[in-house]
């Protein structure tokens, strides 16, 4: 089925995706519908093998200003429970290809947390990011405490969960949230090069290497290390490995397949 909220170009560029978010009157709150209809649209993209990156965007007011608070206002936490609704986001985590957030405008709340949910964020000049839901009576719920903490380390973390604050793309980037900041005509573009960079390389790598820097957040450094020596191993399973090392000792460009 078409997606209601999404628009969805499956070869934006060769071996590139991108996702678009497209409940503009709402500036993309993130209801029920359009995360379900996200989950899905990201799994299919992740079995689809001519796609290796997958871009994520809004539109240039903004990326997602939160979930639908209209949606939840008159919830009881029984309710909240039993929808589950972080059953999706939990399913979008294990997405194996790098998501790429092409963030503008706002990127707020839930937005914030969807964007941190992703890999890389490339921000437009008028991004801003923040955890308000403390003004609303609640807290962050899918992830915003623990990844903007990871992110950007306790101090910041706690005085925008704590007061609700937004910060500007460029203090974003000062404090290690996103990957540069570009204007915002350009903001779009920079995140297709980004992922064109990516997909020219060997998919598995690239895949075993997110699954990698991924785990360092789950587990211990001697863990991690196992984890990332059991991936680097595997690599010299594939065609892909071999073809890469063949091609630097041939001085040519590799060609990777995949395999």
């Amino acid at each position: 089925m078409t997606p209601e909220f999404l628009i969805i170009h499956q070869q934006a560029q060769p071996h590139v995706a991108h996702i678009a978010l497209n409940r503009p009157k709402e500036l993309n709150a993130l209801n029920l519908q359009l995360m379900t209809e996200l989950r899905d649209a990201l799994r299919a993209l992740d079995e689809d093998e001519q796609v290796r990156v997958i871009v994520l965007s809004g539109n240039e007011k903004a990326f997602a200003a939160g979930a639908d608070i209209r949606q939840m206002a008159g919830r009881t936490a029984m309710d909240m429970y039993n929808v589950d609704q972080f059953s999706t986001w939990d399913a979008i985590k294990k997405i194996k290809k790098p998501l790429i957030a092409a963030v503008s405008g706002f990127a707020l709340g839930g937005g914030c947390e969807l964007a941190m949910l992703c890999d890389m964020i490339v921000a437009s000049e008028t991004a801003k990011f923040g955890q308000p839901e403390i003004k609303i009576g609640v807290m962050p719920g899918a992830g915003g405490t623990q990844r903007l903490t990871r992110a950007v380390g306790k101090a910041l973390a706690m005085e925008m969960v704590l007061t609700g604050k937004f910060i500007t793309a460029d203090e974003a980037w000062k404090a290690g949230l996103i990957n540069r900041v570009v204007p915002v005509e350009l903001y779009l573009e920079e995140a297709f090069r980004l992922a064109a960079e990516i997909a020219q390389l060997s998919p598995l790598a690239v895949k075993m290497a997110k699954e990698s820097v991924l785990r360092a957040f789950d587990s211990t450094l001697d863990e991690g290390l196992h984890f990332e020596r059991k991936n680097f191993y595997l690599l010299f399973a594939s065609e892909d490995q071999k073809e890469g090392m063949q091609a630097f000792l041939e001085k040519r460009a590799p060609v990777f397949t995949g395999k």
